[in-house]
Parts: structure tokens; C-alpha cells; sequence
């Protein structure tokens, strides 16, 4: 795919690199990026994390971590676009990319290296103003659908857990709930803030308070590049947390639905 122009971060004092961790990455430059510029595959399919500029060019907070990333590394940043999170998974297991961006899953972790979380984002319930659905315990129930997003952590999560509800799988995230209207389901499950936007642009909806999950969102790079360059990834992530690069990223970018995971916190 084409590489689009990456929005570059403005480092404050505070968020300057490790030197040491820097040196690091710059010794791994060959195995974390083997063919030359540093691939991120970056997934649409989370509006928290990146969006399509009207100029056609992706930017978002994982942009920004990629585009430090390869500025660490010394390598020119290629963005591999995808709009779905099945889709970044499978690319980057492949090693169609060089690294990703995903949410922590046991299924996820077969092929990929993960970091420990570098945000946390809310997964919740979204109905019709009329349903009588009030809580969300109310939801498994064998009457109701459930829509979700095809291959997404509320997919992985929601297969393991709901026991009586059917689910429902739309073609990416952001058209769940087009699909939950089109197909008259009961329930759309996704990240919050995308069923917020989808409930005012739609109108007759809200959401059920409280949550079902917190996803844990982390980079990740295919398993054969091994537990130096894993090691080395993890510890950018740890940086950026620290630093206040990531908190910046949301700040600058507007998001509101999603918090800085905590220090730590390895898969």
C-alpha cells in the first residue's frame, strides 16, 4: 500500500528520549525494520487511535508512536493501512508489517510480541431509546443480538463470555451500528466513543452505563524477530507512557475516550 505523510510529534523537554533506550532501538534497526523503512500497519478500524485525514494521509496517536518509533530507529516510517483489526493482525503476523497496534488478546498472542498497554479504552453497549434493556447484565440473554465488529477485541471477548445472546458480526467496527439498525439487533457492543458519535448522528439510541471491558491497547511486531527487539519495543512503550508522549498524542489529537495505561503492566 501506498505510505501516507505522518503527522510528526513536537517533543517537549519532558517527553525527550532515553538515551540508553535509544541506543537500543538503534541497534536493533535491522531487526525490527529488515527491510528498510520501519512498516506500522495502522488499523482504521478504532477511531481512538487513528483516523483518514481529508487529504487522504492517517494520523492519530498510533501514528505518532510509529513516527517516533522510526525517527528511534533511523528509518523512514511506511504506513500499511488497514480498516479492520482482524486484518492489522493477520498483516503483521504475516510480517506484512513490521510492527502493529492491537488489543491484548490470548488469541492475538499467537505470532506477535506484544508490549504491556499503552492506553485503555472502554468497550460498551449501545440499544434503542425504546429498548427496555437498562443494564448491561440484562444483555445475555437468548433474545438478543448482538452486533460487533468483526474479528475486534469485543468480538474475541464477547465469543468467550456471552453464553446465551447471539453475536452478530459486522464488516468492521465503525459500521456496527449500521448493522445492528439494518439487521433490527438488539444490542451493538464497541468502543465507546464510536457509539457515542454513531448515537448522535443517528438519534433514537444511548448507551448502557458502565462498561463490559477495558481493552488493553499495546504494539506489537511478529514473534520471529525475537526477545531482544520484543524486549526493546516494550520498553518504547514504557518510555512513552512515562515520558507523557502518549498522554500529549490524546491530548493533541482531542480523544476523550480512552486513558494512559499505568506503568508496567506486561502482557
Amino acid at each position: 500500500m501506498a505510505a501516507a505523510a505522518p503527522e510528526r510529534a513536537t517533543l517537549s523537554p519532558s517527553t525527550r528520549p532515553s538515551p540508553g533506550l535509544s541506543a537500543s532501538l538503534n541497534a536493533l534497526a535491522d531487526t525490527l525494520a529488515p527491510g528498510g523503512p520501519l512498516r506500522a500497519c495502522i488499523n482504521l478500524g478504532n477511531p481512538i487511535l487513528a483516523h483518514r485525514r481529508a487529504d487522504g494521509s492517517v494520523g492519530g496517536v498510533s501514528v505518532d508512536l510509529a513516527t517516533e518509533l522510526a525517527r528511534r530507529i533511523g528509518r523512514p516510517l511506511q504506513t500499511v493501512v488497514v480498516e479492520a483489526a482482524g486484518t492489522s493482525v493477520e498483516t503483521v503476523r504475516a510480517d506484512g508489517a513490521d510492527v502493529g497496534f492491537f488489543a491484548i488478546d490470548p488469541l492475538r498472542g499467537q505470532g506477535i510480541g506484544f508490549t504491556g498497554p499503552y492506553v485503555l479504552i472502554e468497550g460498551a453497549w449501545l440499544v434503542r431509546e425504546d429498548s427496555p434493556l437498562r443494564d448491561g447484565a440484562e444483555v445475555d440473554r437468548a433474545a438478543h443480538r448482538v452486533v460487533v465488529g468483526r474479528g475486534s477485541a469485543y468480538d474475541l471477548y464477547l465469543t468467550r463470555e456471552l453464553k446465551a445472546a447471539t453475536i452478530l458480526r459486522a464488516a468492521t467496527s465503525p459500521t456496527v451500528v449500521d448493522t445492528f439498525l439494518a439487521e433490527g439487533a438488539e444490542v451493538a457492543a464497541g468502543v465507546r466513543q464510536q457509539l457515542e458519535a454513531d448515537a448522535a448522528r443517528w438519534g433514537g439510541l444511548r448507551l448502557l452505563p458502565g462498561h463490559f471491558m477495558v481493552i488493553r491497547q499495546a504494539m506489537g511486531l511478529p514473534a520471529g524477530r525475537g526477545p531482544a527487539a520484543a524486549a526493546a519495543l516494550a520498553d518504547f512503550v514504557e518510555e512513552m507512557k512515562a515520558s507523557g508522549f502518549v498522554a500529549e498524542a490524546l491530548r493533541r489529537h482531542g480523544i476523550d475516550g480512552a486513558a494512559v495505561a499505568p506503568a508496567g503492566g506486561r502482557p
